[in-house]
């Protein structure tokens, strides 16, 4: 038997780096660029977007990041949009892959209709029949004001300010009216989509507009881009990573890969893929430090993470539903992690000595984010237990 060609952590490492832009020579000048180098943005947190993006720019400035988001006037198309994909998780990509990855997941966003449907009817007793038409009415609604607010919406249509509870008999419980889960259906269907915030850059309310309907698409033909892509960008990959990347059934997984004509290469923990183009390894480069914020794409772009996250760091750097905190990097390898005091500073623990040329380069790093941020404090909508800990610090370690 021919032995593959084996792919060392360090190799990875050095992709890593280069290719997610984690280093001075690799940054670019727009937020539209990064999202093309990873394929997407995780966007749960409407702040990662902003925070990932900027650790990857040149000159990062808010104005810049909203600007490819949501257009520069009423008629100025968005270089970049929020789109339910893969494991019905929202992510910012490029508005020209829009069709690849709606069309790629949307079997897998299935589920959000019967899920929503349900909610409503344990909560308020709807049936299909009430669904539907509420449905209707926001999108006429929606329609007639061109843009809006869930709270302007539901004016318009009595039914959607229905209240009813959620997580009853919780410490957290909340009540939350019938707009929000018929609007987030609606949007998971690309029957609309997420505009403007109606806050700030940190804010997860956003204003709501008419989507377009996506062009035809064959499924099989833009999984295996989306495939192709993810390779591209992560590769070496196993069969593991891409299947959990994309939240596709197992079969799904491995037709798209074949149709990529992915080479078998050897990892450490197993059987791993790459482009046919990119087996030979990048050349070194210098390591270098970066702070990514929580559910950062590069942190979460793998299921197996043994090479760039020692497994002893996990329980500090995860919330219990494996949601990755702030991090700190160098040399493609989480070290640490970093958090915002009350009073704004960045303070940041590192969980490992990595010397002291990686130590002053990560004080430049929280330099160029605390510049960035500008007086901004940002809250991660996932706490862990040392982002917690930092974030009470009152200096930095």
């Amino acid at each position: 038997m021919t032995a593959l060609p084996g792919v060392t952590a360090a190799e990875r490492r050095a992709r890593l780096a280069q290719r997610h832009l984690l280093t001075a020579a690799t940054r670019v000048t727009s937020a539209q660029e990064v999202a093309y180098a990873l394929t997407g943005l995780h966007a749960t947190d409407p702040a990662t977007v902003f925070l990932a993006a900027a650790a990857r720019m040149r000159t990062p400035s808010v104005a810049a990041i909203d600007a490819a988001l949501y257009g520069t006037g009423p008629q100025a198309e968005p270089e970049l949009a929020r789109v339910r994909c893969m494991r019905r998780t929202l992510f910012v990509v490029p508005a020209a892959l829009v069709p690849t990855v709606w069309h790629a997941t949307a079997k897998s966003n299935d589920p959000h209709r019967a899920d929503a449907t349900a909610k409503l009817r344990e909560a308020l007793g709807w049936d299909e029949r009430r669904c539907a038409a509420v449905e209707r009415a926001l999108l006429d609604a929606l329609a007639a004001r061109g843009e809006a607010s869930a709270a302007e919406l539901a004016a318009d249509v009595p039914d959607a300010r229905e209240q009813f509870v959620v997580n009853p008999g919780k410490s957290y419980a909340s009540r939350q009216r019938a707009v929000s889960p018929v609007l987030g259906l609606l949007a998971a269907e690309g029957r609309v989509r997420r505009a403007r915030p109606v806050g700030s850059w940190t804010s997860g309310q956003f204003r709501w507009a008419p989507a377009r309907p996506q062009p035809p698409l064959p499924a099989a033909e833009a999984r295996a881009e989306l495939a192709r892509r993810y390779l591209a960008a992560f590769g070496p990959v196993t069969v593991d990573d891409l299947k959990w990347w994309t939240g596709w059934t197992l079969t799904a997984t491995r037709a798209a890969l074949a149709a990529t004509a992915a080479q078998a290469v050897e990892l450490a923990e197993g059987t791993g893929h790459v482009l046919p183009d990119d087996v030979d390894p990048l050349p070194a480069a210098a390591p270098e430090a970066a702070l990514l914020p929580g559910l950062d794409p590069t942190a979460m772009g793998w299921r197996h993470r043994d090479w760039y996250l020692d497994p002893a760091y996990t329980p500090e750097l995860f919330d219990r539903n494996g949601n990755i905190g702030p991090t700190v990097w160098w040399g493609g390898r989480v070290i640490g992690a970093w958090s915002q005091g009350p009073d704004g500073h960045v303070h940041h623990h590192l969980l490992t000595d990595p010397g002291r040329e990686a130590r002053t380069a990560v004080e430049d790093a929280i330099g160029r984010l605390t510049a960035f941020l500008d007086g901004t404090r940002v809250t991660p909508s996932y706490r862990t237990p040392l982002e917690r800990r930092l974030s009470g610090a009152r200096t930095a370690r």
